[in-house]
């Protein structure tokens, strides 16, 4: 081993330090997450633009700080401000994570080149180059010169030219590829990946800058590297959908400033990613007519309901164990609210296989939909479609009852606006909604209610 360098094992998982390789994490008691890394002994701590700046330290007291949301940026993309709780807030460190194609890179270069009309904004890429960037900027129209280019991942250069341009808004992309000279380790080790966002905050914070972070995703879906790199940055989006499909869905699951219930719902088109305004129409676009095992159920991402169509296809099994499958909602909740079927109505399931699938490859795993579930479950099982004009939501409970939901007024409104004329709703619901003009209301307080309906 070279002199002046001594290994040193992380946890991926929450970063945690540890002379030698351990099983189990001691911090959190995750299995076989340690890596080696080597490290320089000769760094001593304060290398940091905080501790460098420490002397600068001012204590100030709470009631003289003044914060209001007219310190926001508008992105020029609803859908974004919308998950972002209002816009950018100055200051802000925000993680955008995502599969690889899905349209990271491309939703942030569009942010820049509505943003860049008013505002100075540096682009720094540590995986394209200036012409790649160019190409893919043709796609999407024109820019104006307030947008600036950086092709680097030195961690060093960056921040020297973050403090000389003194921009608005910087995008990083991606986390992975930066590289500190004072870290021996490769970029995107655990402590590359630390030590790169902790220079990015400390940026952010001191010269009161947004900046906007892009970091890759593992199999399982979470972002690469430490842990710890979640819980520094403000806010966390993830951009979900199937990259072969067209559409895509931002969703925050930490943020500081505003709701994690948000969504927002984008269309991948060549000039790149156009906002879907109305998702309800868009997932519902294609629905089959007269089809048994069809039903339209009503969830709500935050404060935004979005009808969606449940699909269910029930057929006698031809092996000794049924087969059940679920796509875009639980597999457990699918297999818990069959259990209800076969013991309150007396249905027959257990020589049947069952698959359920909301249409247009949405996840969803809110409650509200169970009762659309079962609905849709008992009418493949019996080949009896629903009226197409009908729409049902409520959580059903292992007693059969249907159980209350959240904001139904705004559900109806929703399912009055796209010309629904029928809503099965929990009974207990009904207080709660405004009577509505041209929709019919049908409270329910039981499954065998509302299957009697159909």
């Amino acid at each position: 081993m070279a002199k002046g360098k001594k290994s040193i094992f992380f946890c991926q998982n929450c970063g945690h330090e540890e002379a030698k390789w351990l099983g189990q994490c001691p911090a959190c008691k995750e299995w076989n997450t340690f890596v080696e890394e080597r490290i320089d002994s000769g760094i001593t701590k304060g290398t940091t633009v905080a501790a460098r700046a420490v002397h600068e330290a001012k204590v100030v007291p709470l009631t003289e700080v003044t914060a209001d949301d007219d310190t926001r940026s508008e992105t020029g993309i609803k859908e974004l401000d919308r998950v972002l709780g209002g816009g950018i807030v100055p200051g802000s460190l925000v993680l955008v994570g995502g599969d690889p194609g899905i349209g990271k890179s491309t939703l942030l270069l569009q942010v820049c080149q509505r943003m860049a009309q008013m505002k100075k904004i540096l682009y720094i890429s540590g995986e394209e180059s200036q012409a790649q960037i160019k190409l893919r900027a043709n796609r999407m129209g024109n820019f104006t010169s307030g947008l600036l280019l950086l092709c680097e991942t030195n961690l060093g250069i960056i921040r020297s030219v973050i403090e000389k341009e003194r921009p608005e808004l910087v995008i990083i992309d991606s986390i992975q590829t930066m590289y500190s000279e004072d870290v021996t380790s490769a970029p995107g080790s655990v402590s590359q990946v630390r030590e790169s966002t902790n220079v990015f905050m400390q940026l952010a914070k001191g010269l009161c800058i947004p900046i906007f972070i892009v970091g890759h995703v593992t199999k399982e879906g979470t972002v690469a590297g430490p842990r710890v790199l979640e819980h520094m940055v403000d806010t966390v989006l993830y951009f979900e959908g199937d990259r072969h499909a067209s559409y895509r869905i931002l969703r925050a699951v930490k943020n500081r400033f505003g709701s994690t219930n948000e969504i927002g719902v984008f269309e991948m088109r060549q000039s790149g990613l156009v906002e879907v305004e109305n998702p309800s129409e868009y997932m519902l676009s294609g629905k089959p007519e007269n089809a048994s095992g069809s039903v339209v159920a009503c969830s709500m991402e935050g404060t935004r309901p979005i009808l969606l169509e449940i699909q269910a296809l029930v057929c006698r099994t031809n092996f000794g164990m049924p087969r059940r499958t679920a796509a875009g909602t639980d597999y457990n909740r699918v297999n818990l609210l069959m259990a209800v079927l076969e013991k309150r109505l007396g249905m027959s399931l257990g020589n049947c296989d069952a698959y359920v699938n909301i249409a247009g490859g949405i996840k969803m795993n809110e409650p509200a939909i169970d009762l659309g579930i079962v609905m849709a479950l008992v009418s493949s099982y019996r080949n009896r479609p629903i009226d197409e004009k009908t729409i049902v939501f409520g959580e059903v409970g292992l007693s059969g009852e249907v159980r209350a939901v959240n904001m139904p007024e705004q559900r109806v409104a929703e399912a009055k606006k796209l010309g629904f004329e029928t809503c099965i709703l929990p009974e207990i619901s009904l207080k709660m909604v405004k009577e509505i003009q041209g929709i019919r209301l049908v409270g329910v307080k039981t499954v065998n209610e509302a299957v009697g309906i159909i």
